[in-house]
């Protein structure tokens, strides 16, 4: 071999005859069975190919890879082991110039074979498998990094190369899964087992991909797992998935992830447990492409998993139609748990895909989910439920919002504007009147994620009395700017939902332990002294609510709503550190206690807990009254005026959109609607004959509130039903009458006649004006605002 070797380099232009030479001889061995001298010949080879690297060469090369290819097609395991010895030597040389004409095509069907050996004995097997996948690493290396040859990335070739390798990490896995969690291989065993030296060859494949190859590289592995079946269960797909996320260039991981979401399109008829599966590799992918650049692919992944809850809730809907007519067959139950697997995870990849990506990204997915949550009655949202009917649409109603709320987990902005700009919160708010008391907690809950920014909610978890707010250690800062002015804005449409949303019917204890959560985050995050009455208001409206019961709600729900008031109103005068009104609110509750437990979070939310027959024969000191409440604040500095003006809230479409069923009996409104100038047949006359009867009526206060509730009832239909350029009109002469009588009354500031006969006092809502002179003269149909 000396002297041979050292003949071949001094003439390199012999190599071709050596070679030609050498190949025949082997070949003549190798239909002999002459192991021995068949051994000789390829060590010969290989020592040449090693020794020179002259352009000469390449001739030689063709002999050596046509004994290489001799080698694997003979059928004894050592010289198929021989042969790919000798080819990963020479995959391993770098050649100064490609060779274009050089083909692997033989190697790559052979190695690829040799992958899936099944031969008798089982150290046999493993050591031809083995010898497949160093061959196919070795025909990796080889080419790859050539960019003019770039045939093994075409698709009849990663079909041979990629089952191959994923059949042998596939194999041990299943063994893994049996004898428990594998050990971290030394470096000894990545040699002699199949498995590992099968992942680091698909690493180095995935590695090596481009952005024109990416595919082909993928496409082969749906393949594999679909025809395997290996989508249920799932684990060693999400295991392939997991390598190819981490292999792969971090700027190609939406074509996966696009792939992935092809590939669910393509199995939407297959049973739910697969396309579980599917959706579960999907959450893996995405969990670790929202960590980088995850490219255009947002919106697609949420338009495709939302159009397949659409397609899983139609599915689960149509199933139990059929069972309801008594047509459904003995599955049909494990159906729609099946659906349910899907359902549950869909959400939680859109979930936990949101909750992965930037601030900015985030809250744009919101927007997104939350514009596909569709609300009786509005057009608004894109998710077409028009075939789900009433049970279906509330399925959705249910997981887009459980969606929305793993999306807005975590989420911190600085501002409140900024979590909860007017495009989100008007249709969030208006989920929360619906009448399902589950998507109410959702949507109070998606809240409390978005206005706790300094994580107090967890100290607040549960209703109860807090003896000492101070041992929560709550963390709060001082009110910005942006958030007293999101107050201003909006801060009467929180307290409408939150007053509604005490008043429904199927409220359980966890709906009051939100809404009391609510009120507690508004008093921490967003409130100063104008909000802290507003909130006293309500919560007095509230305990007004339940006393008077207006709309006919059972006991529990009465106590319900006096245990909340009292639980908050405890809360807040610790907050604002008033003594006179601790004193008073601590009062009540002692008092409460002793007399009236019901009345208390910790009795009425109880199990078997005793309630009253009625609630109209207590006493004044078991209630929270306005006038001490006010006396005790005013000591205190705060402007208490506004507290004399009950709180009441205003109807808008939202009742209309939610499709509540008692508007009137819900809400109390005061508006006043001028008769317009001209006469027509429904105007009121404005005097009326004085008679027995309306002298009964008067002193009939039964009468009278009756009445009084008939004309709010008018007024309130005049407004939904109306047009609204005869409202505006109405509005309009209001307007005009006012300015009138102001005009006039200001006129007579300006030039006054010697001798005021006295003084009138104007106001405006809430705001009193300075008192200007009354002289003697008549004002027709003056009014005072």
């Amino acid at each position: 071999m000396e002297k041979l070797t050292f003949y071949a380099v001094s003439a390199p232009e012999k190599l071709d005859r050596i070679g030609s030479y050498l190949a025949e001889r082997l070949s003549r061995d190798v239909v002999r069975h002459r192991s021995g001298y068949v051994l000789i010949a390829m060590e010969a080879l290989d020592q040449l190919l090693m020794a020179c690297h002259s352009q000469s060469i390449k001739p030689f090369v063709e002999s050596f890879l046509h004994m290489v290819a001799k080698l694997l097609e003979s059928g004894e395991p050592k010289l198929q082991v021989l042969g790919t010895n000798s080819f990963v030597k020479f995959a391993n040389i770098e050649e100064d110039t490609p060779s274009y004409h050089r083909r692997y095509d033989f190697f790559v069907s052979r190695f690829s074979a040799m992958c899936h050996s099944c031969h008798s004995d089982p150290e046999t097997r493993t050591e031809i498998r083995i010898a497949g996948i160093r061959g196919i690493q070795g025909v990796v290396r080889k080419t790859v990094n050539d960019e003019l040859r770039a045939t093994i990335w075409e698709p009849q070739h990663m079909d041979k190369i990629v089952p191959s390798l994923l059949f042998n990490m596939q194999k041990i896995e299943e063994v893994d899964s049996r004898i428990g969690p594998p050990a971290s291989p030394s470096a000894a065993d990545k040699e002699e087992n199949p498995a590992v030296l099968a992942e680091n060859c698909f690493r180095e494949l995935l590695g090596r991909a481009t952005f024109g190859n990416m595919n082909n590289a993928v496409r082969p592995v749906f393949a594999h797992l679909d025809h395997h079946k290996l989508w249920d269960p799932n684990e060693f797909a999400v295991h392939c998935f997991k390598i190819i996320m981490y292999s792969i260039q971090a700027q190609y991981s939406h074509h996966v992830i696009q792939e992935i979401l092809g590939h669910l399109d393509a199995r939407k008829k297959d049973p739910p447990r697969v396309r579980a599966g599917i959706i579960q590799v999907l959450l893996e992918a995405v969990a670790i492409a929202a960590k980088g650049s995850i490219g255009p692919t947002v919106l697609e992944v949420f338009n495709t998993l939302l159009k397949h809850l659409r397609l899983s809730v139609e599915l689960e809907a149509s199933d139990l139609q059929e069972g309801s007519v008594g047509s459904a067959g003995p599955n049909s139950g494990s159906r729609d748990n099946e659906e349910k697997i899907v359902q549950n995870a869909i959400i939680q990849t859109i979930g936990f895909f949101g909750s992965n990506l930037p601030d900015y990204q985030r809250s744009e997915i919101m927007m997104f989910v939350m514009g596909k949550v569709p609300v009786f009655g509005a057009s608004t949202h894109t998710l077409d439920v028009g075939q789900l009917g009433d049970l279906g649409t509330r399925r959705i109603q249910i997981m887009l919002l459980r969606s929305l709320l793993m999306v807005t987990s975590g989420y911190k902005a600085k501002t409140i504007v900024t979590a909860l700009p007017g495009s989100f919160l008007d249709p969030l708010l208006s989920a929360s009147l619906m009448e399902d008391y589950e998507l109410r907690q959702l949507v109070l809950e998606v809240m409390h994620n978005l206005m706790d920014r300094h994580d107090n909610r967890a100290k607040l978890r549960g209703i109860r009395i807090i003896p000492d707010v101070a041992d929560l250690k709550i963390k709060r800062e001082k009110i910005c700017r942006q958030d007293t002015s999101f107050m201003k804005k909006n801060g009467q449409q929180l307290y409408r939902h939150i007053y509604l949303g005490c008043k429904e019917e199927d409220n359980v204890q966890k709906n009051y332990e939100l809404l009391y959560t609510s009120l507690a985050l508004i008093t921490i995050e967003l409130a100063n002294e104008e909000v802290v009455i507003d909130l006293i208001r309500l919560a007095i409206a509230l305990q007004d609510s339940a006393l008077v019961n207006e709309d006919g709600l059972p006991v529990f729900h009465r106590c319900g709503i006096m245990a909340l008031v009292a639980a908050y109103l405890n809360f807040v005068s610790q907050m604002i550190a008033v003594p006179a009104f601790c004193q008073h609110v601590s009062k009540v509750i002692e008092i409460r206690t002793m007399e009236a437990p019901y009345f208390l979070p910790e009795h009425i939310f109880r199990d078997k807990c005793m309630l009253p027959k009625s609630l109209e024969k207590h006493d004044k000191s078991l209630y929270f009254l306005t006038n001490k409440i006010a006396e005790s604040l005013g000591g205190s500095g705060y402007s208490v005026e506004r507290l004399s003006v009950p709180y009441v809230p205003q109807v808008t479409d939202e009742d209309r959109l939610s499709r509540r069923k008692s508007i009137v009996d819900t809400v109390s409104i005061q508006v006043d609607i001028l008769p317009s100038s001209a006469p027509s047949d429904d105007a009121v006359s404005n005097t009326e004959e004085i008679t027995f009867e309306t002298l009964k009526k008067a002193i009939d206060t039964n009468g009278m509130e009756e009445q009084e509730k008939e004309k709010r009832r008018l007024v309130i239909e005049k407004f939904q039903k109306a047009p609204f350029e005869e409202i505006a009109a109405q509005c309009e002469s209001k307007a005009n009458l006012l300015h009138d009588r102001l005009t006039q009354i200001l006129e007579l500031t300006i030039r006054p006649p010697p001798s005021p006969s006295g003084t009138l006092t104007i106001t405006s809502g809430h705001a009193q004006y300075q008192s200007v002179p009354v002289y003697e003269m008549k004002f027709p149909d003056l009014c005072v605002y």
